[in-house]
């Protein structure tokens, strides 16, 4: 074996059939998703994110990679470290630049050691270790990784944190009333009112898979999100041209459900999908209406899931909301390698007491689940 390792300047700059040989069905890995939000510069210069992909090829075949990126802040990754480099830049250090792995602007977990042989994913982690240190660069971050990834960043000794996300599971429901079903009555009460309350707006919601989704659409669903972020008086991450081409390169996996009132679009709701999971991930509305963000976000992909038998919607970061509509806690992690012996046990200690917080609030939520009582 002639071993080799690279740091790409693109996952575009990769075949995509030599990436995606190495990926099970998980959209948002794939060279189409990725390459997209380079060559519509939503990452690349002047945003952030300077995508470097690890590369580990066995002569002239790609045998291992990783989703990497050189940030210059913090922003987009939903696992927050601000306090970090504060603590940094009082001390008279540069946290920035660092390095993370993970999927850009995308709190999802999934595989950041995209290699099926556990000696080259401990290739890959020696690598990042040994960028960190030769650049002398303050960090590097590796954001919700599955648990094969998991294992392993383990095994290597790094830092782990805790989180915890929100997940609706769809273990066979025949109907939207079946899963309502199972929930407590207060909670099921709500929602039929909350359903009812849009209805009797005179809302009608309709669901578009990607390869039915008009130029048009996509130009009103973009004033959506880019809405969205203009009354939170922020920028938008994603630039028109990232929804074009995933809307061309990848059509299979998304779903656009848009809301028309009077028979105007006035809200929408992007998702992207796969046989097994639903991931829920960019909303906006163009005119308010009471409760149109549970219907559009969670009750219209719940039906969706149920009618195409998908098993799992994931909610995305934060949102306690998210339990009174079906969803569940589940845990999420990360792991960390910081350069600076001092720091790196100053942050331990934080992640440590974090845990033993997150860990109490862990059960709270779990306590608070919306379904019936099965004693």
């Amino acid at each position: 074996m002639a071993l080799r390792l690279e740091v790409g300047n693109g996952v575009a700059q990769v075949p995509a059939q030599a990436w995606n040989a190495l990926l099970d069905d998980m959209p948002l890995l794939t060279h189409a998703f990725l390459s997209a939000l380079e060559t519509s510069k939503s990452v690349g210069g002047g945003t952030g994110w300077q995508p470097s992909p690890l590369l580990l090829y066995d002569d002239v075949q790609l045998i291992g990679a990783m989703p990497l990126y050189v940030k210059y802040h913090s922003y987009g990754e939903y696992v927050f470290d601000w306090a970090w480099a504060e603590a940094y830049e009082r001390n008279g250090l540069n946290y920035y630049p660092k390095l993370v792995s993970a999927i850009p602007f995308t709190p999802i977990t999934s595989t950041r050691l995209i290699a099926a042989d556990a000696e080259a994913k401990r290739l890959l982690i020696n690598a990042l270790s040994q960028i960190v240190h030769k650049n002398k660069m303050s960090s590097a971050h590796v954001l919700f990784p599955d648990d094969g990834s998991e294992k392993a960043f383990k095994e290597a000794g790094w830092m782990q944190r805790h989180g915890v996300q929100f997940r609706w599971h769809n273990p066979g429901y025949a109907s939207f009333e079946d899963f309502l079903g199972q929930l407590s009555h207060d909670k099921r009460k709500k929602i039929r009112q909350e359903r009812k309350k849009v209805l009797a707006s005179g809302v009608v919601c309709k669901s578009i898979k990607g390869a039915e989704i008009t130029a048009e659409q996509w130009d009103f669903f973009y004033q959506c999100y880019e809405n969205t972020y203009y009354e939170h008086r922020s920028t938008p991450y994603l630039t028109r041209d990232f929804f074009k081409n995933i809307g061309s390169s990848m059509s299979q996996h998304i779903l656009l459900i848009i809301a028309y009132l009077d028979g105007n679009p006035i809200a929408a709701a992007l998702n992207i999908y796969d046989q097994t999971t639903l991931y829920g991930r960019y909303w906006g509305a163009l005119q308010y209406v009471p409760n149109l963000h549970f219907e559009l976000c969670y009750y219209q992909a719940q039906e969706f899931c149920i009618a195409e038998h998908i098993v799992y919607f994931e909610g995305g970061a934060q949102g306690e909301h998210k339990l009174a509509r079906g969803f569940k806690a589940r845990p999420t992690c990360s792991f960390h390698l910081i350069a600076n012996p001092d720091f790196a046990s100053a942050i331990q200690d934080f992640v440590t007491q974090e845990s033993a917080g997150l860990a109490a609030y862990t059960n709270e939520l779990d306590e608070r689940a919306p379904f019936k009582s099965q004693s």
